[in-house]
C-alpha cells in the first residue's frame, strides 16, 4: 500500500504537469545532502561548481538543515537553501518545500551526492522540473534499487564517478571535470587564507580536543585523553571542544575539567575557527571539527576508526595538506561505513579500541612544538 508521502508525491506531479511557469528558467541549484562533515569537504570542490552558472545567474546550494551551520565556508556569491530533512515526511512541509522549488524555476540542477535516498533528495530533484539535470549514478543501494532504477529518468545525464569505495573529495572533482568539461587536480583539504580570520591570540601553548561523536562507538576512552595531557610539555594549555550537552551525555569525561589547565569550549563553528588556527594541536575524532579545522589550517591530528577508510578518512594523499595527521588501526573489514559486524569492545568499535595508545602519544608529541 502506497504511504501517505507517495501518493502527495503523485498529486504534485500531476499539478505540476497542468502548470505553466511565468518568465524563463534561470539559476544553478547544488544539492548537498550529506552531514556537517560533508559539507566540509564539499565546500573545497565548490568553487569549481560555481562555475556552472552563466553570466548573471545565481548559485545555490541546498543544505540539510543542520549541515548548514557549515555553510560560511562557502564562496560569498553563493546562496544557501536549509532544508529540514526530518520534516520531509510531513505532507505539509513535503508540499510546501516541492510547491516553492517548482516555482524557483532553475535552469540546472545537479545532485552532486553519491548516496542519493530516493523519497527525500531525489524527489526535491523531481519537484524542480529543470530543464537540465545531471547526477553522479547512485551509490548501490539494495533496500532501495527498484527506487534508484526508476529514478533514473529525473537526470538528462549521469556520471560513472567510479568505484564503490573513492575518496569522496576525489570522487567530487572527477564530478566537476565531467560537468564542466575542464580538468583539474583535486583541491587539498585547505581553503585560502585570504577568505579565512586571523588566528586568536594566544597567551600560552594550546591543544583543542575534541572526544565527542554522535557515535559512541567511535570514542577512545577517557584514559587516553589523560595520557595525552599528562605527556604535554610544561606550560601547555587544553581546551576540550563540545556541543552543549555533550558532557551531560559523557559524563565520564567531566574529570578532564578537573586539571587546573583543562577547560572547555561549546563555541560555534563558525566561532571556533580563530582558535583553532591559533591552536598547536588539535586532536579530533573523525568527525565534522576535524574536517574544518584541517580546512582552516589548524595542525591536525585525526584518531580515527578504520570505517571510512578509502572513502573520507584517512583522506587521500593528493587531497592531505601537510597540517593533517591520522592514526587509524587497520583491520580485514575497514571501509564498513559504520555497518561494524564485530561485537563492542569496552564499548568502542574494535578499530577505536586497539588503537595503541603508545603510538598516539608519540604522534603527539612529534607533533606537539615543543618548549
Amino acid at each position: 500500500m502506497p504511504k501517505a508521502f507517495h501518493l502527495l508525491d503523485r498529486y504534485l506531479a500531476l499539478k505540476r504537469s497542468v502548470s505553466q511557469r511565468p518568465g524563463t528558467a534561470s539559476g544553478v541549484l547544488l544539492l548537498s545532502c550529506g552531514g556537517l562533515g560533508d559539507t566540509v569537504l564539499f565546500a573545497m570542490v565548490l568553487p569549481r561548481l560555481v562555475k556552472l552558472a552563466k553570466a548573471g545567474e545565481k548559485v545555490t546550494v541546498l543544505l540539510r538543515h543542520n549541515a548548514a551551520k557549515m555553510a560560511f565556508l562557502f564562496p560569498s556569491e553563493v546562496e544557501v537553501l536549509a532544508m529540514n530533512f526530518d520534516r520531509l515526511k510531513d505532507l505539509s512541509y513535503r508540499r510546501d518545500v516541492c510547491e516553492d522549488l517548482f516555482a524557483a524555476n532553475y535552469r540546472l540542477v545537479v545532485a552532486t551526492d553519491y548516496l542519493r535516498h530516493p523519497n527525500l533528495d531525489e524527489v526535491l530533484v523531481e519537484a524542480c522540473q529543470a530543464p537540465e539535470t545531471a547526477a553522479m549514478e547512485p551509490r548501490p543501494w539494495p533496500k532501495y534499487a527498484r527506487a534508484l532504477a526508476r529514478n533514473r529518468r529525473l537526470y538528462a545525464r549521469l556520471f560513472d564517478s567510479g568505484d564503490v569505495r573513492v575518496d569522496k573529495v576525489v570522487r567530487w572533482n572527477r564530478f566537476a571535470d565531467w560537468l564542466t568539461g575542464t580538468k583539474e587536480p583535486p583541491p587539498p583539504v585547505r581553503l585560502p587564507e585570504a577568505v579565512l580570520p586571523p588566528l586568536a591570540r594566544a597567551d600560552q601553548p594550546t591543544v583543542m580536543i575534541q572526544p565527542f561523536s554522535a557515535v559512541k562507538l567511535k570514542q577512545s576512552p577517557v584514559a587516553l585523553y589523560e595520557a595525552i595531557i599528562d605527556a604535554l610539555p610544561d606550560g601547555y594549555r587544553v581546551t576540550l571542544l563540545g556541543a552543549p550537552g555533550d558532557l551531560e551525555r559523557n559524563p565520564d569525561y567531566e574529570a578532564l575539567l578537573e586539571r587546573p589547565n583543562v577547560d572547555f569550549d561549546t563555541s560555534t563553528f563558525a566561532e571556533i575557527v580563530p582558535l583553532l588556527r591559533a591552536a598547536d594541536l588539535v586532536i579530533s575524532v573523525d568527525t565534522a571539527l576535524m574536517h574544518l579545522a584541517v580546512a582552516v589550517g589548524a595542525n591536525t591530528l585525526c584518531l580515527a576508526s578504520a570505517a571510512y577508510v578509502g572513502e573520507i578518512v584517512p583522506y587521500a594523499a593528493e587531497i592531505t595538506p601537510d597540517n593533517a595527521a591520522f592514526l587509524y588501526h587497520p583491520m580485514p573489514c575497514e571501509g564498513c561505513l559504520g555497518a561494524c559486524v564485530h561485537p563492542a569492545e569496552d564499548g568502542m568499535y574494535p578499530c577505536i579500541a586497539r588503537l595503541e595508545r603508545n603510538r598516539v602519544l608519540r604522534t603527539v608529541l612529534d607533533l606537539t612544538p615543543q618548549s
